[in-house]
This record gives C-alpha cells, sequence and structure tokens, in this order.
C-alpha cells in the first residue's frame, strides 16, 4: 500500500523557516515523481516544488524560488521541502503528492499524481 505522510508543519512568523518532510512508503521511490503542493483557504491548489530522483530533476513555483529546496533522503525515503524567508502568503495546508514516472516525463503541473498524503498546515504570521 502507497502511503505518504508529511510533518513538520506549524505557526512561524514572517521571515522564518521550517522544513516538511514526506516519509513515503509502498513503492520504489526512484521510480516515481514526488511534488509538493499547497492550498490555502478559497484557493485553488498550487504546485510548489518537484523532484525526480531518477535524473535530480527539481521545479519550483515562481512564487517560491529562491526561499524553498526540495531534496531527498533516498536510504530514508523521504522528501523534504526547506522553506526560508517565510511570507504570510505561504500560509497553506502542505501536501506531498507520488506519480508514477518511469518515463521522466513527469512535471509538477500535470495531473498524474495519484498518491497524496494527508496534509500538513503552515501558517505564517506578519
Amino acid at each position: 500500500e502507497v502511503q505518504l505522510v508529511e510533518s513538520g508543519g506549524g505557526l512561524v512568523q514572517a521571515g522564518g523557516s521550517l522544513r516538511l518532510s514526506c516519509s513515503a512508503s509502498g513503492f520504489t521511490f526512484h521510480e516515481y515523481a514526488i511534488a509538493w503542493f499547497r492550498q490555502a483557504p478559497g484557493k485553488g491548489r498550487e504546485g510548489v516544488s518537484f523532484i525526480r530522483t531518477s535524473d535530480d530533476n527539481t521545479d519550483y513555483a515562481v512564487s517560491v524560488k529562491g526561499r524553498f529546496t526540495i531534496s531527498t533522503n533516498n536510504a530514508k525515503n523521504t522528501v523534504y521541502l526547506q522553506m526560508n524567508s517565510l511570507k504570510p502568503e505561504d500560509t497553506a495546508v502542505y501536501y506531498c503528492a507520488a506519480e508514477y514516472d518511469p518515463l521522466r516525463i513527469a512535471t509538477m503541473r500535470d495531473n498524474g499524481y495519484d498518491y497524496w498524503g494527508q496534509g500538513t498546515q503552515v501558517t505564517v504570521s506578519s
């Protein structure tokens, strides 16, 4: 059974940092693309960052580029999202998601993410 479990959310002041973790199980890590998405109240879901360990491909939303860093610990099947210089507009529920990607064609913007975690709340106060 595929499982994704996020952790690391919380309340932080603007300018602060958080590190989110996504622990994955039930699938072969390097055959999948993993992405972080977020959804703020009253807004649609937004792709934040993407990583594919099979070719070290990463991608970021323009709104977080230079502030967020995605990385993996392949031995632990865990994906991290280091979030620095947080802004109130980063407040959202953050989800990690996985897409089977043996052909290495997945992106952060496609609709092929079949597996999702339960989400973790990030709140940035001004």
